[in-house]
């Protein structure tokens, strides 16, 4: 498809003319999988990649990073059936760290008419996840399984529109995207790792589902301040992996309550303040092997841990393999 434009002139295309542009440039993202490809962008709408990876029939990971040369509309078409979806959008590397992630979450059904602007030269980078019906409803136990009440509206009539809820990311969602961004492993055991990452959001997201469903209060009303003090808590904890503060010392450190701190910041990020800290010390601590700059007692040490025993257990609790077996898995 040739498009011809002053260099300054919006792009307006429907939504299938715009997927067969992508698509027209497709590569194995892999020798050894068949369903994982990659389609660049095509130098008449931008650069950069959309990578789809099929995971099982029904079960699709999307991951892209790409910027536009132009401004960009996109009309969607009515009526599409659609299944269910969970799309992250992930902070360019120029942002804060502590820059909160949103989701949109998506019942099955068809899509509404409507049309988005992507404005060029804006980073666009993001994780999403379609689930087919029938996948989501196995976890029942059988294809038509009964789904628990509350989130029977997931699977909505395929001749209505579809249900969507805008969502923040929490700290055990955000580990699990850095998760698949910087998968280690190849071929077999890759997407093993990639579909219980993609399972593992699933089930955070449908807790928060569950919540929203139940009407759920939160436990504590967080201040604008409150907000700001709790991401600051945040970085305070990731700055002092080896000796961290306790509870006392971080409420007093950041002029919050202990009973404000520990609620607020459970509400807030998903997990607790400690529980927020061993994610932080594993994740850094697999890096730490991932790279090779340090063997197991060097990276138990460097994120605070006096007991091999004790890193030992909680490395393997977090990610399902003894740290000297993920040291050694890193050379082969």
């Amino acid at each position: 498809m040739a498009i011809l434009l002053h260099p300054q002139s919006p792009i307006t295309l429907s939504q299938d003319e715009y997927w067969t542009l992508v698509m027209e440039n497709e590569q194995p993202a892999s020798t050894s999988d068949q369903l994982d490809v990659i389609w660049y962008y095509p130098s008449q709408l931008g650069h950069g990649f959309v990578r789809e990876i099929q995971l099982r029939e029904g079960l699709e990971l999307m991951i892209a990073n790409y910027h536009y040369c132009n401004d960009i509309v996109i009309i969607d078409s009515v009526g599409c059936e659609h299944p269910l979806e969970f799309r992250f959008d992930i902070p360019s590397s120029d942002q804060h760290s502590s820059d909160p992630i949103f989701y949109h979450f998506y019942g099955s059904g068809i899509s509404p008419e409507g049309r988005s602007k992507q404005d060029a030269n804006q980073p666009n980078q993001w994780i999403s996840v379609h689930i087919e019906p029938e996948v989501f409803r196995s976890f029942a136990g059988h294809p038509d399984g009964e789904i628990p009440a509350a989130l029977q509206h997931l699977i909505g009539d395929p001749n209505r529109e579809y249900y969507t809820r805008p969502g923040q990311a929490t700290a055990g969602m955000q580990m699990a995207l850095q998760q698949i961004l910087q998968c280690p492993y190849r071929g077999f055991t890759q997407r093993m790792f990639l579909e219980s990452k993609v399972l593992e959001l699933m089930t955070l997201i449908l807790e928060q589902e569950i919540e929203a469903q139940e009407g759920k209060q939160p436990l504590v009303h967080l201040k604008p301040e409150d907000v700001d003090r709790l991401h600051w808590v945040k970085e305070i904890l990731q700055q002092n992996l080896d000796q961290p503060l306790s509870l006392m010392q971080l409420a007093r450190q950041v002029g919050l309550n202990e009973c404000t701190l520990k609620q607020g910041f459970r509400q807030l990020f998903g997990t607790t303040v400690f529980g927020y800290l061993r994610r932080c010390r594993m994740e850094h601590a697999r890096l730490l092997l991932l790279e090779g700059r340090m063997n197991v007692r060097e990276a138990a040490q460097a994120v605070g841990y006096t007991s091999q025993s004790r890193f030992a257990a909680v490395f393997r609790k977090t990610f399902g393999v003894n740290p000297k077996t993920f040291s050694t898995q890193r050379w082969q």
